[in-house]
């Protein structure tokens, strides 16, 4: 990642609010939410496959096979992502394209792809920042057991080697994971992203090996590396806040940053779980699958962490009753927060996004600042954020999104007020770059700054991305 010398500014002035020089502007996608291609080249079912075509499971039935067939249109993407002027593009690796058993070598066409996406990438003067794993785990790694066993994280490994070997001449900047906390506790524990398990300690046996998977992979990536190589972790961390000032909602806040957080931040970043998480769930399992030297092995050193945010969380006390299904993460009867029944999760206040998520800028600006202050030293970029808002295309072709413009102008605000404030943050990602396959809500929901009209597959700019445009190229952001 581009590093950014840290601008000084004597007031967060909102008519002069010029970024770092430095800093890095782009956009950012996952393999299973625009590629396609599901079954080309060697491609075999990844667990998300799976989960979208069984029914009941996704809006409408809709499914990934074909998503925005970024697989067979990249070149048009790249030269969408030129004419925007955006510095860099975030994308993830198929795993299943790349390893379709989990085992074993790698399928040439299917790094071939990637190679050639990185060149166009490069030549155009993208930087490439590729994602290992976004939640696109092979089918066969989930039949043998998933997160939830070790093996899982060893494959990783063997993964991230063969990633690496291919196309670390090409990319500089690489990510772990992203977002492990919806891999573990949506995937194993609501149930409501793939593969659609409902068992809480599967969860929590899948939140501990991803942080093994990490930390193999983050070893991996080191050994195979040039020494100028970025390597990064993507997390989204909750922004907790209580409802009330009771000393019992301030114990839901710790609950739920214990889970939703900490236990990726305290393995990754301070070498141990904590306490309290330990202390929470000890009803549930005793932490036996961790084993000595698994701290040692997940805490690596980082060159920076990303953080996804797009609304705070709200919750309080429930006394044995809690509900969690205002906690912006999907309807199931089984919750996602194991030990933490105690907790009931409240829409905030506000605004929403088409996702029903609360518009809260302030939440980002808390969060910057809370990390900076809790892991000092530490540069933060920001690897996804944006909003789904209902778009179309009115008739003479075009699609304007002036919610969305107001949604990242302020966010982009926040991030801006951070940094000024001391908080070292070197980079932004709106998410996403295309309107795409949107996980469990199928095609239903428009987060893109470029339109997909999804049965020609035709691209068409928002006023948004034109907008984001012009900011990345001037490093300024408008007052209005």
């Amino acid at each position: 990642m581009v590093t950014a010398a840290q601008q000084t500014a004597s007031a967060p002035d909102a008519a002069a609010r010029t970024f770092p020089e430095g800093f890095l502007w782009g956009s950012a996608t996952a393999s299973y939410q625009i590629e396609g291609a599901a079954t080309e080249d060697g491609r075999t079912p990844s667990i998300w496959d799976t989960y979208a075509r069984t029914p009941g499971r996704v809006r409408n039935g809709d499914t990934g096979d074909t998503a925005t067939d970024h697989y067979h249109r990249w070149r048009e993407d790249v030269a969408l992502m030129a004419e925007l002027g955006l510095g860099a593009y975030r994308f993830s690796l198929a795993w299943p394209r790349i390893q379709p058993t989990g085992r074993g070598p790698a399928v040439q066409k299917g790094l071939d792809f990637y190679r050639r996406l990185v060149d166009e990438l490069l030549d155009k003067g993208i930087q490439p920042v590729a994602t290992l794993y976004h939640w696109d785990l092979p089918q066969e790694l989930e039949d043998a057991g998933g997160w939830p066993e070790r093996a899982t994280a060893e494959r990783f490994a063997e993964y991230a080697a063969l990633a690496a070997d291919a196309l670390g001449d090409r990319v500089k900047t690489w990510t772990t994971l992203n977002e492990p906390w919806c891999s573990a506790f949506l995937g194993y524990g609501s149930g409501v992203h793939a593969p659609g398990r409902t068992d809480p300690v599967a969860a929590l046996r899948a939140a501990h090996h991803l942080n093994l998977a990490h930390g193999l992979a983050v070893q991996t990536l080191r050994d195979r590396l040039s020494a100028d190589a970025q390597v990064s972790v993507t997390l989204n961390i909750h922004h907790v806040r209580p409802l009330t000032g009771s000393d019992a909602d301030a114990d839901a806040v710790r609950r739920i940053d214990a889970l939703a957080n900490r236990v990726f931040t305290g393995p990754m970043l301070q070498g141990a779980y904590p306490e309290d998480l330990l202390k929470d769930t000890a009803p549930l399992t005793d932490w036996s699958f961790v084993r000595d030297g698994d701290p040692r092995h997940i805490q690596q050193p980082l060159d920076f962490l990303g953080v996804n945010y797009y609304t705070p969380t709200v919750v309080s006390d429930a006394d044995g009753s809690g509900a969690h299904a205002s906690d912006g993460h999907g309807n199931s009867s089984h919750s996602p927060w194991p030990g933490a029944d105690r907790v009931a999760f409240h829409q905030p206040p506000g605004d929403t996004t088409a996702m029903g998520w609360a518009v809260d800028p302030t939440g980002l600006y808390d969060l910057l600042r809370r990390l900076a202050a809790d892991f000092p030293g530490m540069p933060l970029v920001i690897t996804e954020n944006g909003a789904a808002f209902d778009d179309y295309a009115d008739p003479e072709g075009q699609v304007n999104d002036p919610a969305r413009i107001a949604y990242v102008r302020d966010h982009l605000a926040a991030v801006h007020r951070a940094i000024v404030d001391g908080a070292d943050v070197r980079g932004y990602f709106l998410w996403s770059l295309l309107d795409n396959f949107e996980w469990a809500h199928g095609y239903g929901k428009r987060f893109g700054a470029v339109y997909v009209d999804y049965p020609t597959g035709t691209r068409i700019p928002k006023a948004s991305a034109r907008w984001y445009s012009e900011v990345a190229r001037t490093g300024v952001l408008p007052s209005a």
